[in-house]
């Protein structure tokens, strides 16, 4: 009878001898077309873009279930091949300190000069499949697990120092778009394609990993032979709870040696083993594979002097800046007994940490911290993962945590519950002196108790790094880096998306934008309309981004921009100076918008200075603002910049005149405007 029963979700009854499970895939197949984004519960998504965080740079949220969701949907879609990382080769070795760092960590491995510590080390390729090649133009995973004697430490890193993207919200987006198409499953272990080349075009915080990536770095000769990089910055905390931030630098003994493109290609044909032969057999024929640990230092106030966000995992610091340290060696001279075992059961997870190492509030390191034990739990079979003999620790394991699958220990005793009377109390917590305890009180400037998706100022600015990336390069090796834009870009089936990251390159460099576009017979498009932000930052500026509305807009060339105030809200009074955006879309935009021109009238009224960019000078007349002065002359604080190529000129004259705060000469009873 309950089957009379209808509604929108349950349907109707089942019709005699039914069966829609063997008809057409009509009934199953999606189409996105014209339709918002939302979670998999259907609920709609207004920010894809940022996790949820407790002020511009605190921590993310664990409430945030629109990024556990689509983190956990990821983690999990390949069983049991890794999804990143697949492909890797591994050796056993051990850590010993040349210089101890008591007074800045009470980390074990650095607590006392000579001291040694066991490790396991995992070296793998990103995009390709277990049985991919060896020689792929990719980045390399450089992790190493510390066997310490209170607990393991994973230091989980790349052999180049910055990543894509900035917040771990978007590492699903750009994993999807750089493996293998899904609609035909190609290309296998490489970059060279469209998904790969629109995300990124769209993404300008990727175009400094893009310069990494095409240069000679991501087609190392051997995996003795390159660096390895922790990525983001991190805490060392001492005895005393005093903290300090921290980067992590593997510098190889025998240097850093690449191959060249043609090199890659053939080795692949003949050896696609490549470089998993090289370390087994130096390591077989007794010569270790070995590098230095140094270490970058520094302060948070001196963090925050910085032009960019130690925060921002597409940043480096300069060494010009913080100079290296030097503070142990890494020697690999055991291979493994069994690769499955090993190599391929090993566990690497950026949330094991020991005491006198802490996190900061990098937004990708934040997802990282979740993502790769959950990716452990499908992998391994279990939350009892660390139970492989691969992956337990030298430390004793006392708690209560039972069963599940796989579970190889046998606890005793009656109780799993803590506190307890009946076992003693046992096991008991540790305190804060001997156990792990975050540090107490972080002077991370901006933190607060605001939730909000956005990113902090200093995020905004993509290019500043890259440039002086490319610059660094000889010019043999720039040749190298205009030739792999070249040969990738050359793949692509859509023009429109190769334009465009050639667009991009002109931010870089002129003449890298140039070689790559002559080189796919194509003409030098105009570069994308960009204010360069950390300019007006340095100069002690506090930006902010009024819109038609607060939220998501979507800039000209595609990436998302987040207004934190909006034109109905936040009137031109509450503003010293303003910038308007360039892009057709954006001027037609507010040319039909009644508060836009309210706000820039009042601004020129009160005397203060305006920045048009490109397309947007017509706003200033359609809105009637003169360019001169009542005497004639023109007005200092009317500044436009039609091109690109004008951009630091406008810049630094309008930074000029907001230091005099206003232009007092524009005013008259009554007032023109």
């Amino acid at each position: 009878m309950s089957e009379t029963v209808v509604s929108d979700k349950v349907g109707s009854s089942a019709p005699p001898g039914s069966q829609p499970a063997a008809g057409p895939l009509d009934r199953v197949r999606v189409d996105s077309t014209g339709c918002p984004l939302t979670t998999n519960q259907g609920v709609p998504v207004a920010d894809n873009q940022h996790s949820l965080r407790a002020g511009l740079r605190g921590p993310a949220l664990l409430e945030d279930f629109i990024l556990r969701e689509k983190l956990t949907h990821f983690d999990h879609e390949r069983i049991p091949e890794r999804i990143v990382h697949a492909r890797g080769s591994g050796a056993h070795g051990r850590f010993v300190c040349t210089r101890s760092l008591a007074a800045l960590t009470q980390a074990a491995p650095f607590r006392s000069e000579g001291k040694t510590t066991p490790v396991f080390v995992r070296f793998s390729t990103v995009a390709g499949e277990r049985g991919s090649k060896d020689t792929a133009r990719d980045v390399r995973g450089f992790a190493v697990k510390f066997y310490t004697e209170e607990g393991n430490w994973d230091l989980v890193g790349n052999n180049m120092p910055v990543f894509f993207i900035q917040d771990a919200m978007k590492f699903p987006d750009l994993v999807h778009a750089l493996k293998p198409e899904p609609h035909h499953a190609m290309p296998q272990a490489a970059s060279a394609h469209d998904t790969f080349w629109d995300f990124v075009s769209l993404m300008p915080e990727s175009t400094h990993m893009l310069m990494w990536l095409m240069s000679d770095r991501a087609i190392p000769r051997s995996y003795r032979m390159m660096q390895g990089f922790g990525v983001h910055t991190f805490r060392f905390v001492n005895d005393s709870g005093e903290s300090v931030l921290v980067k992590f630098h593997w510098l190889p003994l025998l240097g850093t040696h690449s191959l060249v493109w043609d090199e890659a290609v053939k080795i692949a044909g003949a050896d696609p083993d490549f470089h998993r032969r090289d370390l087994w057999e130096a390591i077989e024929a007794g010569e270790p594979a070995q590098w230095d640990l140094a270490v970058q230092v520094f302060t948070e106030e001196e963090a925050a002097r910085f032009s960019f966000d130690v925060l921002d995992a597409t940043k480096i610091v300069p060494e010009e800046l913080v100079p290296l340290q030097t503070v142990g060696r890494l020697v690999l001279d055991r291979n493994p007994d069994n690769f499955f075992a090993e190599t391929e059961q090993v566990a690497f997870c950026t949330a094991h940490v020991i005491p006198g190492i802490d996190f900061t509030n990098d937004p990708l390191l934040a997802g990282r911290i979740h993502s790769y034990v959950d990716t452990q739990l499908t992998r391994l079979g279990g939350p009892n993962f660390h139970e492989l003999p691969i992956n337990a620790p030298l430390a004793p394991v006392h708690n209560n945590q039972r069963d599940g699958l796989h579970r190889q220990a046998i606890p005793r005793g009656r109780v799993a519950y803590e506190p307890n009377s009946l076992a003693g109390g046992c096991p008991f917590q540790a305190g804060s002196v001997q156990g792990f305890a975050s540090v107490a009180r972080r002077l991370d400037a901006g933190e607060g108790a605001e939730k909000l998706r956005a990113k902090p100022e200093k995020f905004a600015e993509h290019h500043a790094q890259a440039r002086l990336f490319y610059d660094s390069q000889t010019p043999v090796e720039q040749a190298h880096i205009a030739s792999a834009f070249r040969f990738e870009l050359s793949k692509l089936t859509v023009p429109a998306v190769r334009q465009r990251m050639v667009a991009t390159l002109r931010h870089v460099s002129e003449e890298l934008a140039a070689r790559v576009a002559q080189g796919l017979g194509m003409p030098l498009p105009e570069a994308p309309p960009r204010l360069d932000r950390a300019a007006v930052v340095a100069a002690g500026a506090v930006l902010r981004c009024v819109g038609p509305h607060v939220g998501a807009l979507r800039a000209q060339g595609g990436e998302a921009v987040d207004a934190d105030a909006s034109l109905e809200n936040e009137p031109a009074v509450l503003f010293d100076a303003v910038v308007l955006p360039d892009g057709e879309a954006a001027v037609q935009a507010l040319a039909e918008n009644g508060l836009a021109a309210e706000f820039v009238r009042d601004q020129y009224r009160h005397g203060k200075p305006l920045l048009a960019l490109g397309a947007a000078q017509s706003l200033l007349g359609l809105f009637g603002v003169p360019g001169s002065l009542p005497d004639g002359a023109a007005d200092p604080g009317v500044l436009a910049a039609p091109q690109p190529a004008d951009h630091a000129a406008a810049l630094d004259a309008f930074l000029a005149v907001l230091g005099t705060h206003r232009i007092g000469e524009r005013e008259t009873d009554p007032p023109r405007l």
